[in-house]
């Protein structure tokens, strides 16, 4: 048996008024953000919730519930770096992340390179084993239609030590 898991994770949240839009950590100017709890940063959330479940230890709804004043408004950069350190208490390092953010507008094509230098940083690996990707719904659905944005986001873990 090998020390490797692999995880998945999604989330989707709604576009609103009022919100800035944060995604990978990077604040990207736009007419409306996302709405959510915490600063609603679709991306990372996918990324906890892929490492998360490769390493078997739920998601980060029970983690960080919205119901705790606790992480409300917080910055999912905070989260992220609470989730690593879980991974690190069970003995578990990152090897790579791929993730997607679906949305058709705005571009992020612009702001990629900073969401990997941010997550690299947290994941306490190279900007190289962290890969982001933007594409749109070809006005389909709810992300076509300037609703919301979504992310995929899949991770390979190695048990350490």
């Amino acid at each position: 048996m090998t020390g490797l898991r692999i995880g998945h994770g999604y989330d989707v949240h709604r576009l609103a008024e009022g919100r800035r839009l944060v995604l990978g950590g990077v604040e990207i100017p736009y007419e409306k953000g996302l709405l959510g709890h915490s600063d609603a940063d679709v991306l990372l959330h996918a990324v906890m919730d892929a490492l998360l479940g490769a390493a078997a230890l739920g998601d980060i709804g029970r983690l960080f519930p919205d119901t705790s004043d606790a992480y409300l408004n917080i910055s999912s950069m905070i989260l992220l770096e609470k989730t690593m350190e879980r991974l690190h208490n069970v003995g578990y390092a990152v090897v790579n992340v791929d993730a997607t953010v679906i949305a058709q507008k705005p571009k992020i094509a612009p702001y990629i390179q900073n969401m990997r230098e941010n997550m690299a940083q947290k994941l306490h690996v190279s900007v190289e084993q962290i890969n982001v990707k933007g594409t749109t719904e070809e006005n389909l659905g709810f992300t076509g239609a300037g609703s919301g944005i979504a992310a995929h986001a899949v991770c390979l873990i190695e048990k350490i030590g």
